[in-house]
């Protein structure tokens, strides 16, 4: 379930979005089988045209883009990463147009772009960590705070692991939901301010005060 639902959340709408999977931190014990499973995944997506219903994966936005999401692939494995993926599997993949093949990629470190800028395209790194707390000090260390996700069969530990994240929100078990009764916000530079539920319509108001002081 968790290996769906993050490919999923990482390239949704070719990996075009504000709240899509950037980076991946899996527990040394299971990583091998995870990052197994992940592959195998993406290798069955099928990049064409967006008007083709076989189609699971799109372009990305502009060639300027796609240029911008190889510089972070190229960055990440002069320095050591290894790719997964084979590009030759994606026979839509052109250079010289939108059309970019996922990637996935191990071996990363936060001294790459591709674990701590926002590449937004297919791409994902995929991470081992040894603790939670070694997770949670890489998940927090980015300039960015929008959304993080926890996958975890135990909803006591993700609320407490969720209030040392410093996200706007934390899911358990998705990645990419928005409810109208929860605030949208983030933090670092990911925003300010807050869009959704109670607290969003603070926006939309104009408050007025009335100080009355009655004097004897």
């Amino acid at each position: 379930y968790a290996i769906a639902q993050l490919v999923d959340g990482s390239f949704f709408n070719s990996g075009q979005s504000c709240c899509g999977i950037e980076r991946i931190y899996v527990d040394q014990r299971i990583f091998g089988d995870f990052v197994d499973g992940f592959v195998n995944l993406t290798n069955r997506y099928v990049l064409d045209r967006p008007d083709k219903e076989a189609t699971t994966l799109g372009p990305v936005v502009s060639i300027k883009a796609r240029q911008s999401i190889e510089q972070h692939i190229r960055q990440a494995m002069k320095g050591g990463a290894e790719a997964l993926i084979h590009q030759a599997n994606f026979g839509a993949d052109q250079p010289g147009t939108a059309y970019l093949a996922p990637q996935v990629l191990v071996k990363v470190n936060h001294s790459m772009k591709i674990m701590t800028e926002e590449t937004f395209g297919p791409v994902v790194g995929i991470m081992p960590i040894k603790s939670d707390k070694e997770a949670i000090e890489l998940m927090n260390d980015s300039p960015y705070g929008l959304t993080a996700s926890l996958w975890t069969s135990d909803p006591e530990k993700a609320q407490s692991l969720a209030d040392h994240i410093d996200t706007g929100t934390v899911y358990m078990n998705r990645c990419d939901y928005l409810d109208p009764s929860l605030t949208w916000t983030g933090v670092k530079n990911s925003g300010r301010g807050c869009t959704l539920s109670s607290l969003g319509y603070h926006t939309l108001t104009h408050p007025k005060s009335h100080h009355l002081k009655k004097v004897h």
